[in-house]
């Protein structure tokens, strides 16, 4: 029973949880690859726990014709049982009414909380294989390393996230936290990991097993916090989907741990998807990922590159700005992350879809880092019922740009900077932005002349085809819509 059930439904998991993947990449199939990745978690968590309270093979083989439910009360007491549901009840509630509440500005911060809770089960998970061995006397040395590898990554994964969480909230600064080495720092505490991990596992029984294992643990605590301390908000996109890679392989360690077989598959989906995400993000920012994690730039609004004197700004009202789009044959729209601040995408929706009756052509290019999460854009347009045909990336986007006659430049910054292509010594330098200063007009919506989050001053705002519309960009919309 167990083989063909429970070892089928795993594989039946997997397999939608690769399918989820798969719909997840393009928008038109994403709805269904959540529904997907759903399903095939509820899945895995009933079969789970029908494998685990039946209990070892030996117990459902040697009693065939004996029913489920005596099955269940032999294989485990009452209260683990009561103790398994009352803590599925309450994971449930919790994710249940904290995503249902969640607003679509605050879902990198939400899935950041999460990554700690997948770390802070893989730290448990281990300890309490840890004490397991204790209690039965054996310590297997390939259980050993496994078990403090997963502990290491877990703990990580949880101050490490809890501090990208507090960062994208805006509850701590988001410049970076740059102490005296800090690079040696982390390399100590990676060395020392090393260290440690040889003589657990050489020496993992009585009194020294337990100090190596707790010292492990305080010092992956602490480098998980230094680590994305370090890193400013200019990089926040690839701390996410960095973070998203830890919380893969903790949970493919946790499953090493357990001898779950789709926790091990589950895991290193999310870890190696990740990583590879991550990847592609510091390509999009024209960074490595060690440069990332040496200490990424970032600041609060304040300019911590070279301040220069580009001369005077331009405003703009939101009826010449009405005039400007009804006037035009082709218009460009470029959201970042103030437009999902001033929760402004219907409102563009509604002016997009006016324009287009008016036989404008509008599109959007959309930049890679151009929320503080990895498509956080392109959900925020799907959300607000704008057409998929014309949400285009920065590659597809960006030749065109030259032949635009406006572009609406909606709550970003450094994904428009100039100064990446212009000034070598810029930050940002030779990160690929959209180079929306080629159109013949563009048109800022900024609430002031602040930096953006990698801190760096935008010379865009200043050129000759650029006018600010300073104000909160919802109400700005809806009054060019008004002007209309």
């Amino acid at each position: 029973m167990r083989i063909s059930l429970i070892d089928g439904s795993f594989i039946i998991a997997g397999l939608l949880f690769i399918l989820a993947l798969a719909g997840l990449s393009k928008h038109e199939t994403s709805r269904r690859g959540n529904i997907l990745g759903a399903i095939g978690m509820a899945l895995a968590l009933v079969f789970t726990i029908l494998g685990t309270v039946l209990g070892t093979y030996d117990l459902v083989e040697s009693s065939p014709g004996q029913p489920v439910l005596e099955l269940i009360k032999a294989a485990a007491p009452s209260w683990a049982i009561v103790a398994i549901v009352v803590a599925m009840a309450l994971g449930a509630a919790i994710g249940f009414f904290r995503a249902l509440r969640v607003e679509m500005t605050g879902m990198p911060e939400l899935i950041a909380l999460f990554h700690s809770f997948v770390g802070l089960a893989a730290v448990l998970v281990g300890w309490t294989a840890y004490y397991s061995s204790v209690a039965s006397g054996h310590f297997d040395p390939l259980h050993s390393g496994e078990l403090f590898v997963g502990v290491f990554i877990g703990a990580v994964t949880f101050t490490g996230s809890i501090i990208a969480y507090l960062k994208l909230a805006a509850k701590i600064k988001s410049a970076p936290l740059t102490l005296p080495h800090h690079n040696l720092i982390n390399l100590a505490a990676l060395a020392a990991f090393v260290a440690l991990t040889v003589v657990f596992v050489l020496n993992p029984e009585g009194t020294l097993g337990f100090i190596l294992l707790s010292a492990m643990t305080v010092i992956a605590l602490f480098l998980g916090l230094h680590l994305v301390a370090s890193i400013g908000g200019g990089d926040m996109p690839v701390v996410v989907s960095m973070l998203n890679s830890y919380s893969g392989w903790a949970a493919a360690a946790a499953g090493f741990t357990l001898d779950n077989d789709l926790l091990i598959i589950t895991g290193a989906l999310v870890g190696s998807s990740g990583a590879y995400l991550s990847f592609i993000m510091c390509k999009a920012m024209n960074r490595s990922f060690i440069s990332v994690i040496a200490g990424g730039f970032g600041s609060d609004g304040t300019v911590v590159g070279e301040e220069k004197d580009y001369g005077e700004h331009r405003e703009i009202t939101a009826a010449e700005a009405a005039d400007l789009l009804v006037n035009a044959s082709s218009v460009v729209i470029t959201p970042g992350y103030g437009m999902a601040v001033a929760q402004a995408q219907s409102a563009v929706a509604d002016m997009t879809s006016k324009l287009r009756a008016k036989g404008v052509n509008v599109r959007f290019g959309i930049h890679p880092v151009a929320g503080r999460l990895p498509g956080h854009m392109n959900v925020l347009l799907a959300e607000a019922k704008v057409p998929y045909d014309i949400v285009l990336e920065m590659d597809e986007i960006n030749d065109d740009l030259q032949d635009t006659d406006v572009v609406l430049v909606i709550g970003a910054n450094d994904t428009v900077n100039p100064a990446a292509n212009e000034d070598p010594h810029s930050p940002i330098a030779g990160m690929p932005v959209l180079e929306v200063w080629k159109a013949s007009q563009v048109i800022v919506f900024k609430r002031s002349m602040a930096t953006g989050y990698a801190g760096v001053q935008n010379p865009l705002f200043f050129k000759e085809n650029a006018a600010m519309l300073f104000g909160d960009a919802k109400e700005r919309v809806e009054d060019i819509i008004h002007s209309f």
